[in-house]
Protein backbone atom coordinates (compact mmCIF):
# COMPACT_ATOMS: atom_id res chain seq x y z
CA UNK A 1 0.00 0.00 0.00
CA UNK A 2 3.10 2.63 0.69
CA UNK A 3 3.39 2.63 -3.14
CA UNK A 4 0.21 4.72 -2.92
CA UNK A 5 1.01 7.06 -0.09
CA UNK A 6 -0.76 4.68 2.70
CA UNK A 7 2.01 5.25 4.99
CA UNK A 8 0.70 7.96 8.11
CA UNK A 9 2.80 10.80 8.49
CA UNK A 10 2.15 13.74 10.83
CA UNK A 11 0.11 16.43 9.58
CA UNK A 12 2.53 18.95 11.03
CA UNK A 13 5.67 19.15 8.15
CA UNK A 14 7.77 20.89 11.20
CA UNK A 15 7.97 17.62 12.49
CA UNK A 16 9.24 16.19 9.49
CA UNK A 17 11.62 19.19 8.46
CA UNK A 18 12.31 19.32 12.72
CA UNK A 19 12.16 23.10 12.53
CA UNK A 20 14.52 23.32 9.45
CA UNK A 21 14.01 24.94 6.40
CA UNK A 22 14.91 21.55 4.94
CA UNK A 23 16.02 17.97 5.35
CA UNK A 24 18.84 18.11 2.68
CA UNK A 25 20.13 21.41 0.92
CA UNK A 26 18.31 21.26 -2.16
CA UNK A 27 19.93 21.01 -5.39
CA UNK A 28 18.40 21.91 -9.14
CA UNK A 29 17.04 19.22 -11.02
CA UNK A 30 16.00 20.07 -14.48
CA UNK A 31 12.72 18.89 -16.60
CA UNK A 32 14.42 16.87 -18.50
CA UNK A 33 15.42 14.82 -15.52
CA UNK A 34 12.20 14.04 -13.95
CA UNK A 35 10.46 11.29 -16.42
CA UNK A 36 6.65 11.68 -17.12
CA UNK A 37 5.31 7.98 -16.51
CA UNK A 38 4.12 6.52 -19.70
CA UNK A 39 2.05 3.81 -17.91
CA UNK A 40 -1.47 3.41 -20.36
CA UNK A 41 -3.46 5.31 -17.39
CA UNK A 42 -0.47 8.10 -16.66
CA UNK A 43 -1.71 9.25 -20.50
CA UNK A 44 -4.71 8.53 -20.25
CA UNK A 45 -5.44 10.82 -16.64
CA UNK A 46 -3.12 13.64 -18.69
CA UNK A 47 -5.13 13.83 -21.72
CA UNK A 48 -8.43 14.10 -19.46
CA UNK A 49 -6.72 17.17 -17.71
CA UNK A 50 -5.09 18.58 -20.52
CA UNK A 51 -9.27 18.39 -22.13
CA UNK A 52 -10.72 19.66 -18.93
CA UNK A 53 -8.66 21.85 -17.27
CA UNK A 54 -7.65 25.74 -18.35
CA UNK A 55 -4.33 26.02 -19.95
CA UNK A 56 -3.59 27.87 -16.12
CA UNK A 57 -4.43 24.93 -13.99
CA UNK A 58 -3.18 22.51 -16.49
CA UNK A 59 0.49 24.40 -16.17
CA UNK A 60 -0.07 24.47 -12.46
CA UNK A 61 -0.96 20.69 -12.15
CA UNK A 62 2.60 19.62 -14.11
CA UNK A 63 4.34 22.70 -11.70
CA UNK A 64 3.06 20.50 -9.02
CA UNK A 65 3.88 17.38 -10.40
CA UNK A 66 7.57 18.14 -11.04
CA UNK A 67 8.07 20.29 -7.54
CA UNK A 68 6.72 17.10 -5.88
CA UNK A 69 9.06 14.90 -7.19
CA UNK A 70 12.28 16.80 -6.87
CA UNK A 71 10.87 17.62 -3.23
CA UNK A 72 10.55 13.53 -2.33
CA UNK A 73 13.70 12.49 -4.18
CA UNK A 74 15.87 15.29 -1.98
CA UNK A 75 14.02 16.01 1.19
CA UNK A 76 12.37 11.97 1.47
CA UNK A 77 14.27 9.35 -0.78
CA UNK A 78 12.97 6.73 1.40
CA UNK A 79 9.11 7.36 1.13
CA UNK A 80 8.13 4.15 -1.31
CA UNK A 81 5.98 5.93 -3.59
CA UNK A 82 4.31 5.30 -6.99
CA UNK A 83 5.63 8.33 -9.49
CA UNK A 84 2.43 7.29 -11.36
CA UNK A 85 0.07 7.48 -8.25
CA UNK A 86 1.74 11.01 -7.61
CA UNK A 87 1.42 12.15 -11.61
CA UNK A 88 -2.34 10.97 -11.40
CA UNK A 89 -3.02 13.03 -7.96
CA UNK A 90 -0.88 16.10 -9.24
CA UNK A 91 -3.35 16.27 -12.37
CA UNK A 92 -6.34 15.56 -10.81
CA UNK A 93 -5.88 17.95 -7.50
CA UNK A 94 -7.68 20.60 -8.90
CA UNK A 95 -10.35 18.59 -11.04
CA UNK A 96 -13.16 20.39 -8.64
CA UNK A 97 -12.32 24.33 -9.83
CA UNK A 98 -13.74 23.91 -13.28
CA UNK A 99 -16.59 26.19 -14.24
CA UNK A 100 -18.22 22.72 -14.46
CA UNK A 101 -17.47 21.10 -12.06
CA UNK A 102 -18.11 24.58 -9.87
CA UNK A 103 -21.56 24.52 -11.13
CA UNK A 104 -22.47 21.13 -10.58
CA UNK A 105 -22.38 20.65 -6.89
CA UNK A 106 -22.44 22.26 -3.59
CA UNK A 107 -19.93 20.30 -2.53
CA UNK A 108 -16.44 21.86 -1.92
CA UNK A 109 -14.14 21.98 -4.47
CA UNK A 110 -11.52 19.43 -2.98
CA UNK A 111 -14.72 16.82 -1.85
CA UNK A 112 -16.06 16.75 -5.37
CA UNK A 113 -12.71 16.69 -7.03
CA UNK A 114 -12.32 13.70 -4.94
CA UNK A 115 -15.06 12.05 -5.90
CA UNK A 116 -15.04 12.70 -9.54
CA UNK A 117 -11.01 11.42 -9.26
CA UNK A 118 -12.26 8.14 -7.20
CA UNK A 119 -14.86 7.78 -9.93
CA UNK A 120 -12.26 8.16 -13.03
CA UNK A 121 -10.07 5.86 -11.28
CA UNK A 122 -11.45 2.84 -9.86
CA UNK A 123 -12.39 0.88 -13.02
CA UNK A 124 -8.43 0.87 -13.44
CA UNK A 125 -7.10 0.09 -9.90
CA UNK A 126 -9.56 0.40 -6.32
CA UNK A 127 -6.32 1.04 -4.08
CA UNK A 128 -5.32 3.73 -6.73
CA UNK A 129 -8.08 5.23 -7.27
CA UNK A 130 -8.98 5.42 -3.18
CA UNK A 131 -5.08 6.94 -2.46
CA UNK A 132 -5.79 10.02 -4.97
CA UNK A 133 -9.42 10.50 -4.43
CA UNK A 134 -8.17 10.61 -0.37
CA UNK A 135 -5.14 13.15 -1.55
CA UNK A 136 -7.34 15.43 -3.77
CA UNK A 137 -10.04 15.73 -0.69
CA UNK A 138 -7.31 16.78 1.63
CA UNK A 139 -4.90 18.31 -0.28
CA UNK A 140 -6.37 21.51 1.42
CA UNK A 141 -6.80 20.13 4.96
CA UNK A 142 -3.34 22.09 6.33
CA UNK A 143 -2.93 21.77 10.21
CA UNK A 144 -0.61 20.36 12.63
CA UNK A 145 -2.53 17.65 14.63
CA UNK A 146 -3.06 14.41 13.52
CA UNK A 147 -2.19 12.54 10.14
CA UNK A 148 -1.93 12.31 6.72
CA UNK A 149 -0.87 10.15 3.75
CA UNK A 150 2.65 10.32 2.33
CA UNK A 151 0.56 10.79 -0.77
CA UNK A 152 -1.73 13.81 1.02
CA UNK A 153 1.62 15.35 2.38
CA UNK A 154 3.35 15.54 -0.72
CA UNK A 155 0.75 17.39 -2.57
CA UNK A 156 -0.12 19.97 0.10
CA UNK A 157 3.55 20.84 0.14
CA UNK A 158 3.64 20.86 -3.77
CA UNK A 159 0.69 23.16 -4.33
CA UNK A 160 1.77 25.02 -1.27
CA UNK A 161 4.98 25.83 -3.14
CA UNK A 162 3.71 27.00 -6.29
CA UNK A 163 0.58 28.66 -4.97
CA UNK A 164 2.14 30.95 -1.88
CA UNK A 165 6.09 30.03 -2.00
CA UNK A 166 5.37 27.53 1.39
CA UNK A 167 8.70 26.23 2.50
CA UNK A 168 10.55 27.82 0.04
CA UNK A 169 13.78 25.91 1.39
CA UNK A 170 12.50 22.75 0.01
CA UNK A 171 13.38 23.41 -4.00
CA UNK A 172 15.90 24.95 -5.37
CA UNK A 173 15.86 27.88 -7.47
CA UNK A 174 17.48 26.55 -10.69
CA UNK A 175 14.85 23.75 -10.40
CA UNK A 176 11.77 26.65 -10.31
CA UNK A 177 13.30 28.61 -13.46
CA UNK A 178 13.30 25.04 -15.57
CA UNK A 179 9.76 24.14 -13.89
CA UNK A 180 8.16 27.06 -15.01
CA UNK A 181 10.20 27.71 -18.36
CA UNK A 182 8.58 24.28 -19.39
CA UNK A 183 4.98 25.24 -17.57
CA UNK A 184 4.65 29.00 -17.83
CA UNK A 185 2.77 30.65 -14.41
CA UNK A 186 0.22 32.58 -16.78
CA UNK A 187 -0.50 35.19 -13.79
CA UNK A 188 -1.45 31.96 -12.10
CA UNK A 189 -1.54 33.51 -8.31
CA UNK A 190 -4.17 35.73 -10.07
CA UNK A 191 -5.95 33.21 -11.54
CA UNK A 192 -6.11 31.05 -8.47
CA UNK A 193 -6.80 33.63 -6.03
CA UNK A 194 -9.92 34.25 -8.32
CA UNK A 195 -10.96 30.85 -8.61
CA UNK A 196 -10.91 31.02 -4.55
CA UNK A 197 -12.98 34.11 -4.56
CA UNK A 198 -15.43 32.85 -6.74
CA UNK A 199 -16.27 29.79 -4.79
CA UNK A 200 -16.39 31.31 -1.51
CA UNK A 201 -19.22 33.45 -3.54
CA UNK A 202 -21.04 30.49 -4.62
CA UNK A 203 -20.27 28.28 -1.54
CA UNK A 204 -19.99 30.21 1.17
CA UNK A 205 -19.72 27.37 3.67
CA UNK A 206 -17.16 25.60 1.47
CA UNK A 207 -13.68 24.21 3.12
CA UNK A 208 -11.88 26.89 2.08
CA UNK A 209 -12.78 28.96 4.05
CA UNK A 210 -11.18 27.26 6.91
CA UNK A 211 -7.92 28.75 5.01
CA UNK A 212 -9.16 32.66 5.77
CA UNK A 213 -11.82 34.22 3.78
CA UNK A 214 -9.33 36.79 2.86
CA UNK A 215 -5.96 35.56 4.17
CA UNK A 216 -6.29 33.05 1.97
CA UNK A 217 -6.42 34.86 -1.49
CA UNK A 218 -3.91 37.71 0.15
CA UNK A 219 -1.24 34.81 0.44
CA UNK A 220 -1.73 33.67 -3.19
CA UNK A 221 -1.29 37.19 -4.30
CA UNK A 222 1.60 38.05 -1.97
CA UNK A 223 3.67 35.06 -3.07
CA UNK A 224 7.40 36.84 -3.54
CA UNK A 225 8.95 33.68 -4.39
CA UNK A 226 7.30 33.18 -7.74
CA UNK A 227 6.50 37.07 -8.58
CA UNK A 228 9.18 36.84 -11.05
CA UNK A 229 7.66 34.93 -13.19
CA UNK A 230 4.10 36.21 -12.82
CA UNK A 231 4.24 37.58 -16.27
CA UNK A 232 5.26 34.88 -18.17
Amino acid sequence: MSQHGFTALSRDINVLLKGRANINDPEPVMVRDIALPETPLAKKVQEFAKKELREETYNHSMRVYYFGRAIQEQQFPDWDLSAETYFITALLHDIGTTEKHMAATKMSFEFYGGLLARELLVVHDVELAEAVAEAVIRHQDLGTSGKITSLGLLIQLATLFDNVGGNAGLVHRGTIDDVVAAYPRKQWSTCFAATIREEIRQKPWCHTTALGEEDFPGDVLANTLMERYETD
